[in-house]
């Protein structure tokens, strides 16, 4: 029989991760509930849902009718201590002169003196009440205490709130983070510093970053250790509270891999063919048993039945069978050489040939 001409690849070790996938759950690290410290009516609502607002920007105004009449009211009750202020001063500057020409006994003066530290007393308290009182109104008008988006509004005009509503958000998915809860039985491996890869649903990776922090201490009802990783949010990829996929990497080892096309199952075992010379010096298949581990992108992990430098067939093993002659082929179009397999193939584990 002539040879038949198969794809083959000459097999040598590559790097590997070493790696955990977890679920992850994006948080904001400037994520803010805006809740009011004055209770009442709200009169007015500034911004709406998904606005980008500055620090201090107005969001809320709530109805300030009686603490700005408690505020007239303590103005009122100070210009009548002011009054008292003056007078009691000019008082005591008249005894004092009245002391020195010896009309005016020294205890006479030292009640002018008392009165006047006791007015001057009550204008300062009266003082510190309009202060206290004028904070107290610039709580009803509510302001965006940090930079970000306005989330969802549940209130509206004309409700009543205390100081526990939530009025609403403010998101800046600019300054992001990953919870990853990793099971304890992993949290040997782990250490600050270890690359992250965030998938996407199609197993892609979007975006590698690093862990930044590892709890000291084990979650007692899910035993498991929270790991953070920072996220570079550049073109708005994450959002806060979003899940991803999240594949820590321990470390990276060189390992002999075989694509997955070139593996065939035949009654629970896995075998493959390959290329060695036979008596004449050509080339003939071999069929060899294979023990394999996980499948990495599209290639098995090979854990024993071949060797660095072995001559794997990948392609055409249906056309061959062991001891039949072959001989090397171009590979197909989008083949990948180096034991990488043909470009978009999928695994074959659990097929018989």
């Amino acid at each position: 029989m002539p040879p038949m001409p198969v794809e083959m690849v000459t097999l040598a070790q590559k790097p590997i991760e070493q790696a955990g996938e977890f679920v992850g759950t994006v948080k904001s690290r400037r994520s803010t509930t805006i809740q009011p410290q004055a209770e009442g009516f709200i009169t007015r609502i500034l911004v709406k849902a998904g606005d980008r607002v500055a620090a201090g920007t107005p969001l809320f105004e709530i109805d300030a009718t009686s603490q700005q009449a408690a505020v007239a009211s303590l103005e009122s009750v100070r210009a009548a201590r002011e009054a008292d202020a003056v007078f009691a001063r000019l008082q005591a500057e008249r005894a004092k002169k009245l002391l020195g020409v010896g009309a005016m006994s020294q205890q006479e003066y030292e009640q002018a003196m008392t009165q006047q530290r006791t007015a001057e007393a009550q204008l300062k308290a009266v003082d510190e009440q309009i202060r206290q009182q004028r904070n107290e109104l610039a709580y009803f008008s509510v302001a965006a205490p940090a930079p970000g988006v306005v989330g969802d509004i549940p209130v509206r005009v004309g409700e009543r709130v205390t100081r526990s509503t939530a009025l609403t958000t403010v998101e800046d998915n600019t300054g992001l983070e990953v919870y990853l809860n990793v099971p304890v039985q992993e949290a040997p491996k782990l250490k600050v510093g270890l690359p992250v890869h965030l998938l996407d649903e199609s197993g892609v990776v979007m975006a590698t970053e690093r862990i930044s922090f590892i709890a000291p201490s084990v979650d007692d009802e899910t035993q498991t250790v929270l790991v953070k990783t920072l996220v570079n949010n550049q073109g708005a990829r994450f959002r806060t509270d979003q899940f991803v996929r999240a594949r820590v990497v321990y470390s990276t080892s060189p390992t002999l891999t075989a694509p997955v096309t070139a593996v065939s199952r035949i009654g629970g075992q896995y075998f493959v063919f390959v290329a060695e010379k036979g008596e004449g010096g050509g080339l003939v298949a071999r069929q060899r048993p294979v023990v394999v581990g996980p499948v990495v992108g599209n290639d098995y992990i090979v854990l024993g039945g071949l060797a660095v430098g072995d001559q794997l067939i990948i392609a055409g093993v249906q056309k061959i069978g062991d001891g039949a002659p072959v001989q090397p082929a171009p590979p197909a179009r989008g083949g990948g050489p180096n034991g990488s397999g043909p470009a978009g193939a999928a695994p074959a584990a659990g097929k018989g040939r």
